[in-house]
């Protein structure tokens, strides 16, 4: 691959935990675990700048948990340490692959987690190595797609890349709605506006208040992302007008 094949230079990967699932219907899938790292090992090997943010919904979503008699705060608590996990699973698969990893937590955890510090995230990425950040924003209440807008704005990312279990954004669920179309383009507004649920909408918002770019495509071809840093068509673009 050209170095000028390259569009971006630095992204931030969102990954649910759902796309650690594979074919299963909870807990982490090691052949999916396998293709997604490498489908982000082709990307790091290219020279694109890497970090990722990874959701915890394959093992807890605080969202679920009215029915466990669990309160929200605590809940959400609780799926921030099912991302930890997620993220050590990832980067040690990383490594395997002799990608070099970093895990940062936005809750303090020092024995097996760097804490989130914006500037040492940015010395991380320029060093060549993969930052994972667990745990979400650290509060209750945010979904981990806002954690992922904001750690984006924070490195200073190019796009924020939201990589799911279909091929875009549609008009309504594809799995309910088989006549569903996929939207390519839609401005931040369009978005909210529609009211659609791919992606949070606080995330959305933060992403229009810093013109972030937001591309939403399917992780199930892991090649998908090296499509989208190089600019091919893949997926829905949710940018400015």
């Amino acid at each position: 691959m050209k170095d000028n094949d390259i569009r971006f230079r630095r992204i931030v990967l969102k990954l649910s935990g759902e796309a650690m699932m594979g074919n299963k219907s909870y807990g982490i899938d090691p052949v999916q675990l396998k293709a997604v790292a490498g489908g982000i090992k082709e990307v790091h090997s290219a020279g694109v700048e890497i970090s990722i943010v990874i959701g915890g919904g394959n093992i807890f979503r605080g969202l679920h948990s009215s029915g466990y008699g669990i309160g929200r705060a605590p809940a959400d608590h609780m799926g921030m340490l099912a991302t930890i996990i997620n993220a050590l699973a990832l980067g040690e698969t990383l490594n395997n692959l002799g990608s070099e990893t970093r895990i940062m937590s936005a809750i303090d955890m020092h024995k097996i987690a760097e804490p989130f510090i914006r500037k040492r995230a940015i010395s991380h990425l320029k060093k060549g190595r993969i930052v994972i950040f667990g745990a979400g924003t650290g509060n209750p209440f945010f979904s981990s797609d806002t954690a992922a807008a904001l750690r984006a704005m924070e490195v200073e990312a190019e796009v924020l890349l939201k990589a799911t279990k279909v091929d875009g954004v549609y008009e309504s669920d594809p799995e309910k709605d088989p006549l569903s179309k996929p939207f390519v383009r839609l401005t931040y507004r369009e978005y909210i506006e529609k009211g659609l649920k791919v992606m949070d909408m606080t995330a959305v918002t933060l992403a229009m208040g810093q013109n972030l770019p937001i591309i939403v495509f399917s992780i199930r071809q892991s090649e998908n992302i090296l499509k989208v840093v190089t600019g091919q068509k893949v997926g829905t673009l949710i940018g400015e007008e």
